[in-house]
């Protein structure tokens, strides 16, 4: 090199043979044409041509000239560029030019020359790949690195190599460009910031070459970017670069390129998503979520606290953070289903958010990754989804549904999976809204049994639909289906109005009906101007009303309803009125024409040729349920069935063993066959012997069936029922129980239905055979046991037959509608002896405790139905009615349950009078919660009916005090008053009995201070307290006791309501048999109440309550009820809420103040209490009391059974017991007979309480009773099936007496323990001490009444040994009531 050297200093140029001097003398032509010579001579030579390189060494180094470097013309520059790469090629791994500034001036050289690689099409893009190539293979640039202005030299060359990189370049053009950057970051020393912008600040086009660059050198580049996100994510230095506003995109992209670059970066992500800006948190959760959901994404299980704490993302405060992660729920769950788990538990929590995008949000994510996978979500989740944003949610499960369900797209095993969809769905029809009942039917139509279907398959569809769905499902479908026939009988009133003279009552008579019609479609106030115009447009136009006509016609067929509705309706309304309208009227004609096709589905399964194994439907159950749709329908469309074909298929099904099939068919009968006689004669001379056979064979609901066939089928009924009559008649005998039943049955319903025609017999049928010789007679001892109710096979056939006695004679009663024989005073004593002998009328002892307690509901419910008939009603005695009243706390859960519901149907029929509804008031004693709350519920419906029905019925101001809720206040005071737990007039404990029990009405009286209301309460409240009471008007005590109820009313008016000073509207009308005449030289202003119970009357609004509130939700957790006693206060709440056996909970009523409010705005709403139910007094002062009473009544430690119960009590229980003595006799009342009718043995002891007591017991489920009316017959059968099987298993202290201490003691654990209607005084003999005061076993059990749907109750109260009956009710025995 020397020598090289030498030959340089001599500065004599040695070109190549036949290349003459290159200088500025000479064209442009030549010279390219002499430097291509050149570049040959160059390519041409190799690094070992020693001599060569020496003898060119001059002419390397006049190329690099500033001549050469900055010539003007491109194709000279080029020419020399690459010259200038071969030399570098040549000479290296020394360059044979030594000073910085020249190699600098070199490269840029170099680096311009190659921007000529953007024109894949020019001449010379041949030679600018070869520079490429040659500069890339050689790696020249890395000579630069010893240069101070490096930097500068690489930077340019990347901007370069990626502004030139385009699509027209092939693989080798992109891979010498990858060769040549990457040499340059792998092993050059360091990478600076401007670098990192140039290879991360890309275009489109550039993209794939940093890709591959970053790839390449993902090692050696990533502490650099490293450094960069460290500046900008912790430091907050955002001056570093221009791309720190784009740090989150950036790190998307590299993570998609390769993760490994982003290995130290991701923990800052961490970081950041606790960062205190909720901007900042929100940018990060979208990389994340982009980062999680990508579809190869390892993410989550490769960096696990990052994604747990992203998981907490969905909890954030910030809400656009949290609609963040739910939308990106749906494409995660896709992408990853190993992170289903994780996502739909917080999505489960989501659906609850106080903000509704984010719960739409939550159903789209679902709804969207359950029709890609059904597995990718948890089965629990979407039943959770729907209650917070119901529209979206519904459509949403209802295609899933129709997808796997109808569609059968992913299987079987699918289709069962999500089978719960059509129940929950259809569970919407309990929802007041009426835009959420359109949906479920829009719903119906659309997805559960699809409209578009063949005629066969859709009703294929709906057969096998409703053989699968749950018993309240079923409700709320039939009930769906009733609203439309309801609303197509509406329609077709207000076009028979039309058709008469105008007048003012015609117009009233329009208005009213336009008003029903409204109520039945979305946004009333709106609508009803729709409505109105379509009234008068139907009297205009005569063309438009025939075919409305032909719309609500019974024999409309569905192409009919859908041509009438577009011709008519929606010429003339506009709006989502107008839909709502013709959906609704199209709906009810949907299976009118298809009836047929149903029909013959039944006959398949009856024949055997159906397929319902298949649908996973066993026969009997598809039968069974097809039967019932038909009867059903039967109520909707009666014409539909008029066919030969129809009725021989209901023949043949009479003729099945299955007896609810045999049922099921005789009602259709008795709905449709009002024209058989006359149209049928073949199927009238075949059907009548049938009925007759039912009649006097068949099972007692069959006989009953058959009987109301007969009348509403045949003319000559009278002579079809003396054939029946006449032989039942005779062959009465008590001697074979089991074949009592259903002749008693049978007459009954003859004695309703013909009273007339079989007066005599009947008379004497009830005189002799009934009273004396069935009901006064007990033949066959009942089964020792300490169970108060057992399930339907296992109550005695005698017992059977004296309900069916009962029943005859009330049936009786109601058929002859008068009491002018007195009979109606006869059968009220006799009702009420067996309510006052605890159900054991001959008081002999042979009846079992169950079989009491079904006589004791059998004679309340008898009451109940004879108090709806005005004749009866009149003379049914005050101490009667108080009696009857006193069943809703019976003993026995069973007959509580029961008798509420049958007085609830009573009273939302608006049959029963006022004075009923007064009775739930006793249900603020109830130990168990589910009882309140269903008591509560029914007060909530009867008082907002009420107020309804007088809206809408404005002349009826002169039945103001049978209809005004309001009025429901003085009966309820005076019940009260002569409530057998009120002895004592001062007590306090009393008088808090007396306040839970009135604030249970006038809670919900005063949530809507409604005209005054309030005023009028309390107005109400002062005329009774200058009145005496009228059953005891001249007892100064009764009168005392009435007084003070009366100001524990005012008191609550007083503390709860900021308008009762007002005016009242009207003056009230007190009800004459209840309370005397006010004395004008009387006035009452004294104030009866014990200063001590100032401190409880709490200020507070009432709260309102939904009348479905417990439908739609469970009962909420106990944990946080509060209690207004704080003697309660020293109880756990474990003790007092969760186990209705609990001593803390020794008074029943006491448990009302823990009543629990339902709603459906949030969860936390149901855990609220009542408003101004919390204690007032002191806790310390009353702890003391605490320490020092134990709670009333409870049962010493002398029943060795109550081990299991007291350890479930728990420390409350010995606390308890340890004071029993001091309790009962300073919290009981003096002496007083306790309610009901003490055992027989008790008459051998020290005491011998008086005759004719009353009785409180606890309702449950009817067994299988007929209702007496016929129009009741439906709904009664559904609540008999109900109360099926049901057994209660026991929970808590037995006992009645000290007699049975040694019986209670051997029982299992799964008995029943009896227990004493009525709640003793506790000071009344030294034997009723020791066997200590009230005992109770636990109660729970899940609700089942005709207007509340079950949802799983959340009790922690149930039982947890399932029982032998069926599966949907689970029953634990009432607890003891309180004395």
């Amino acid at each position: 090199m020397a020598h090289s050297k030498n030959r340089a200093t001599d500065g004599k140029i040695t070109y190549p043979p036949g290349v003459k001097e290159i200088s500025d003398k000479i064209s442009k032509e030549e010279m390219v044409r002499r430097l291509k010579m050149v570049v040959k001579t160059f390519m041409d030579m190799d690094q070992d041509s020693e001599e060569e390189k020496e003898l060119y060494l001059n002419l390397a180094l006049h190329l690099a000239s500033d001549f050469f470097l900055k010539h003007p013309d491109k194709d000279v520059r080029l020419l020399v560029a690459c010259c200038l790469a071969d030399i570098f090629r040549i000479y290296a791994p020394e360059a044979p030019y030594t000073s910085p500034d020249k190699l600098k001036d070199i490269f840029m050289f170099i680096t311009r020359q190659l921007k000529g690689l953007e024109d894949t099409k020019s001449a010379q893009f041949n030679r600018y790949f070869y520079l490429l190539e040659n500069i890339a293979w050689v790696k020249s640039y890395n000579i630069c690195f010893e240069l101070e202005d490096s930097n500068e030299i690489f930077t340019q060359l990347y901007r370069t190599l990626f502004q030139v990189i385009n699509n027209g370049h092939n693989q080798k053009v992109h891979m010498h460009m990858v060769d040549l950057m990457s040499s340059i970051v792998c092993e050059g020393d360091s990478v600076s910031q401007e670098l990192l912008d140039t290879v991360l600040n890309l275009n489109k086009q550039a993209y794939d070459l940093a890709k591959a660059l970053l790839k390449r050198t993902a090692q050696a580049i990533e502490p650099y970017i490293t450094n960069f996100f460290n500046q900008v994510l912790m430091l907050g230095k955002t001056s570093v670069s221009d791309l720190s506003e784009h740090v989150f995109d950036l790190i998307l992209e590299l993570y998609n390129i390769d993760s490994h670059l982003l290995l130290s970066v991701l923990p800052q992500l961490e970081f950041k998503l606790k960062s205190n800006d909720n901007d900042e948190r929100l940018q990060v959760v979208k990389l994340l979520a982009k980062m999680f959901g990508a579809k190869d994404s390892e993410l989550a299980s490769q960096n696990k606290p990052l994604w747990q704490c992203y998981l907490g993302r969905f909890n954030d405060i910030h809400v656009p953070v949290r609609l963040e992660c739910v939308k990106f729920a749906s494409h995660c769950l896709m992408n990853h289903p190993d992170l289903a788990k994780d996502l739909t538990e917080y999505l489960k929590v989501r659906s609850h958010d106080p903000e509704e995008a984010i719960r739409h949000d939550v159903i789209v994510s679902i709804v969207t990754a359950s029709k890609k996978d059904l597995s990718l979500v948890n089965d629990h989740l979407p039943g959770c989804l729907y209650w917070r944003v119901r529209k979206e949610a519904m459509m949403g499960l209802a295609q899933i549904y129709k997808k796997y369900a109808l569609q059968a797209e992913a299987g079987k095993e699918a289709a069962k999976q999500i089978s719960w969809i059509k129940d929950k769905l259809l569970h919407i029809y309990y929802q007041n809204s009426i835009d959420d009942r359109l949906l479920v039917e829009r719903i119906f139509a659309q997805y559960l049994v699809p409209h578009n279907l063949e005629t066969t398959e859709r009703m294929k569809c709906l057969y096998y639909l409703y053989a699968t769905l749950d018993g309240n499902a079923v409700k709320a479908l039939n009930e769906m289906w009733k609203c439309q026939n309801m609303l197509r009988h509406n329609v077709k009133d207000l076009l028979d109005l039309i058709k008469q003279p105008k007048s003012d009552s015609y117009n009233k008579a329009v208005f009213s009906k336009v008003m029903v019609i409204t109520r039945n479609l979305p946004d009333p106030g709106k609508t009803q101007d729709f409505v109105k115009k379509l009234a008068q447009v139907l009297e205009e136009d005569e063309k438009i009303r025939k075919q409305l006509e032909t719309l609500v016609s019974p024999s409309c067929s569905c192409k009919q309803a859908e041509v009438c509705v577009v011709s008519t309706v929606s010429l003339h309304l506009a709006g989502k009125s107008t839909c709502s309208y013709r959906h609704r009227i199209h709906q009810s004609h949907s299976f009118i024409s298809f009836f047929s096709a149903l029909i013959k589905q039944v006959n398949k399964s009856i024949e055997g040729t159906a397929d319902d194994e298949d649908e996973g439907v066993p026969t009997e159950q598809a039968i069974r349920a097809g039967l019932e749709l038909l009867k059903v329908l039967s109520f909707t469309h009666p014409v539909s069935f008029h066919s030969a074909e129809t009725f021989e298929s209901l023949l043949g099904c009479l003729k099945m063993e299955d007896e609810k099939v045999a049922e099921a068919a005789l009602q259709i009968f008795k709905n449709t066959g009002n024209k058989l006689e006359e149209s049928f004669p073949h199927i009238k001379s075949v059907l009548l012997p049938v009925l007759q056979h039912k009649a006097k064979k068949g099972s007692p609901r069959q006989a009953k069936y058959a009987i109301h066939c007969i009348h509403a089928m045949f003319s000559n009924r009278d002579t079809h029922f003396a054939q029946i009559f006449e032989p039942l008649h005779k062959s009465l005998d008590t001697d074979n129980m089991e074949q009592l039943i259903t002749p008693l049955t049978t007459l009954g319903h003859l004695a309703m239905l013909a009273p007339e025609q079989f007066a005599a017999p009947l008379k004497s049928l009830v005189a002799n055979f009934i009273v004396k010789d069935l009901l006064m007679n007990d033949r066959i001892p009942g089964k020792k046991t300490t169970k108060l109710w057992v399930p339907d096979d296992e109550v005695s056939p005698e017992t059977l037959a004296k309900i069916q006695g009962l029943k005859l004679m009330v049936r009786w009663l109601l058929g002859v509608k008068n009491n002018q024989s007195k009979s109606g005073n006869s059968t009220l004593r006799m009702l009420t002896a067996i309510l006052s002998s605890d159900g054991d009328l001959t008081e002999q002892g042979k009846i079992g405790k169950p079989d009491m307690s079904r006589l004791r509901l059998a004679a309340g419910c008898a009451i109940l139905r004879l108090s709806q008939e005005p004749c009866y009603h009149e003379i049914i005695a005050l101490e009667q009615y108080q009696l009857c009243a006193l069943v809703i706390n019976d003993e026995c859960y069973q007959v509580r349950q029961a008798f509420a519901q049958k007085l609830h149907k009573g009273l939302c029929r608006l049959r029963l009078p006022l004075e009923y509804l007064a009775v739930f008031t006793l249900c603020a004693k109830d130990p168990v919660k589910e009882r309140r709350a269903h008591a509560r519920q029914c007060l909530v419906k009867n008082i907002n009916l009420r107020r309804e029905y007088l809206k809408q019925h404005a002349a009826v101001s002169e039945k103001l005090i049978s209809l005004l809720p309001e009025y429901v206040v003085p009966y309820a005071i005076h019940l009260l008053v002569h409530d057998p737990d009120y002895v004592k007039v001062q007590d306090i404990e009393q008088l808090k009995d007396i306040k839970e029990a009135l604030w249970f009405v006038l809670e919900i009286l005063m949530a809507k201070n409604e005209n005054n209301s309030h005023a009028f309460i309390r107005k109400m409240v002062e005329n009774i307290k200058q009145t005496k009471d009228g059953q005891c008007p001249d007892d100064p005590k009764i009168n005392e006791k009435l007084y003070t109820v009366c100001d524990v009313a005012m008191n609550i008016v007083i503390s709860k309501s900021t308008t009762y000073s007002l005016e009242s509207p009207k003056d009230p009308v007190l009800p004459a048999r209840y309370f005397t005449q006010p004395d004008k030289n009387f006035s009452n202003t004294k104030n009866y109440l014990p200063p001590e119970m100032k401190s409880f009357f709490t200020p507070g609004k009432p709260k309102a309550a939904n009348v479905l509130g417990a439908v739609n939700k469970p009962l909420s957790a106990t944990g946080k009820l509060q209690t207004k006693l704080s003697r309660m206060e020293t109880i756990s709440n474990a003790s007092s809420n969760s186990n209705p056996s609990s001593p803390g909970r020794s008074k029943g009523r006491l448990v009302s103040q823990t009543h629990i409010h339902f709603s459906m705005k949030s969860p936390s709403e149901t855990e609220k209490p009542s408003r101004g139910r919390k204690r007032g007094a002191a806790a310390n002062q009353d702890d003391k009391v605490q320490e020092s009473k134990p709670k009333r009544g409870q049962k010493k430690a002398a029943n060795t059974s109550t081990d299991d119960a007291e350890d479930q009590w728990g420390e409350d229980s010995s606390m308890a017991e340890a004071s029993m003595e001091t309790e009962d006799e300073q919290n009981s009342p003096p002496k007083r007979g306790r309610r009901g009718r003490p055992p027989k043995s008790a008459a051998s002891k020290d005491e011998t309480p008086s005759k004719g007591r009353r009785g409180r017991r606890k309702t449950a489920p009817p067994a299988d009773e007929e209702n007496e009316e016929e129009q009741e017959e439906e709904e009664d059968d559904e609540d008999d099936a109900g109360s099926e099987n049901i057994e209660v298993k026991p929970k808590g202290r037995r006992g009645r007496k000290p007699r049975l201490v040694a019986d209670t003691a051997s029982d299992s654990v799964e008995s029943t323990p009896q227990k004493r209607r009525g709640r003793p005084p506790k000071s009344q003999t030294a034997a009723r001490k020791a066997s200590g005061g009230r005992s109770r076993a636990a109660a729970s059990q899940e609700e089942e009444s005709e207007e509340e749907m079950n949802t799983a109750q959340q009790s922690e109260e149930e039982e947890d040994e399932p029982m032998d009956s069926s599966p949907k009710v689970r029953r634990k025995v009432g607890r003891r009531d309180r004395r």
